[in-house]
């Protein structure tokens, strides 16, 4: 059987025209103190003087029913702040505080335990305070539970990145990812569940169960390379994947011509499912968690914090990774 992402049950482009016909209903933009000067992005940004106070928010997903299946939960909490923090650094805003929402089907106290420690390792990585946060009993809504957060940050209103700088010549650099993060589990979970497997069979050292559950990278190295770097564009590969390169600019054609090498569990799964290498693509950070794109002579300022060239900006327009365009 060959899978992919929309067979799964998870259509990106359909999400993509949902959330276009919400942003092109929800219209109102407040004025004056606190307007709006970045929207439709990895973060939003109101203006507060000569700075910007942006905002996120996500959630954990579906990886949260292989924690439930393997009753392991700490490291989801770990996802939920890298999640939102990683948003705030795609766009140069240095992270502050967030805030978490729990939804459950009953509460469990030791179950919220383990998410609470997730939570404390994640906001201690990123430097940032958890204060505030709701836990919701839904009997009739929710089987499990779910669980999503918001994080705020600020950034200077001149050194918001936004990828307006981005122009042909430039170089993609990325930083690898600690494996699957929070993206595409509804595919990986299909794939296991229809090969016969269980979370529980072992995978290299551990198991597929522990594999999956890697807590996502919290990529605060960012904001040393936007201090220190010259950098025209800032992408966090989650859902979409590579795809996420146009939330930038557009009418610039995109090339990643020597990808990271993806880590075993990626190419596990695409085998297990006969996945296209394009859908992996789409689907995955095949790797690559975090790109940031710099003119040449910065390169080697980018190199010091661990990031590896893997590409280039042209002329042109969509977003290749060797021979496959993506979008």
């Amino acid at each position: 059987m060959k899978f992919d992402y929309a067979k799964a049950g998870v259509d990106i482009d359909k999400a993509n025209r949902a959330i276009s016909t919400l942003i092109g209903i929800v219209k109102f933009k407040r004025t004056g103190f606190g307007a709006p000067i970045l929207v439709s992005h990895y973060a939003g940004v109101i203006e507060v003087g000569d700075f910007g106070i942006a905002i996120t928010t996500d959630g954990v997903g579906t990886k949260i029913l292989v924690g439930i299946a393997m009753k392991k939960y700490e490291t989801l909490g770990i996802d939920c702040v890298a999640a939102n923090v990683n948003d705030l650094l795609a766009i140069g805003a240095e992270p502050l505080a967030m805030v978490d929402y729990i939804a459950m089907q009953k509460i469990d106290e030791e179950i919220i335990a383990e998410i609470a420690k997730g939570l404390e390792e994640g906001c201690r990585i990123a430097n940032i305070t958890l204060v505030g946060g709701e836990t919701a009993t839904l009997p009739d809504m929710i089987k499990g539970f779910d669980l999503a957060g918001t994080a705020l940050g600020v950034v200077r209103k001149d050194r918001i990145i936004t990828g307006k700088d981005v122009r042909p010549g430039d170089v993609i650099m990325a930083l690898p990812s600690s494996g699957i993060h929070c993206n595409g589990l509804t595919l990986a979970r299909k794939v296991i569940e229809a090969s016969g497997l269980s979370y529980f069979d072992k995978f290299g050292e551990k198991t597929i169960g522990e594999e999956l559950l890697t807590p996502t990278r919290i990529y605060m190295e960012v904001l040393d390379i936007i201090k220190n770097c010259e950098v025209h564009g800032l992408a966090h590969i989650t859902g979409g994947a590579f795809r996420k390169l146009k939330r930038l600019r557009k009418d610039v054609k995109y090339v990643i011509d020597s990808p990271l090498k993806p880590q075993e569990i990626f190419r596990f799964i695409q085998k297990l499912g006969n996945v296209d290498e394009l859908e992996m693509y789409r689907t995955y950070n095949m790797g690559m968690g975090f790109l940031t794109i710099v003119p040449e002579e910065s390169v080697s300022c980018v190199e010091k914090f661990g990031a590896k060239r893997v590409g280039y900006v042209e002329e042109g327009e969509g977003v290749f990774v060797r021979d496959l365009r993506l979008d």
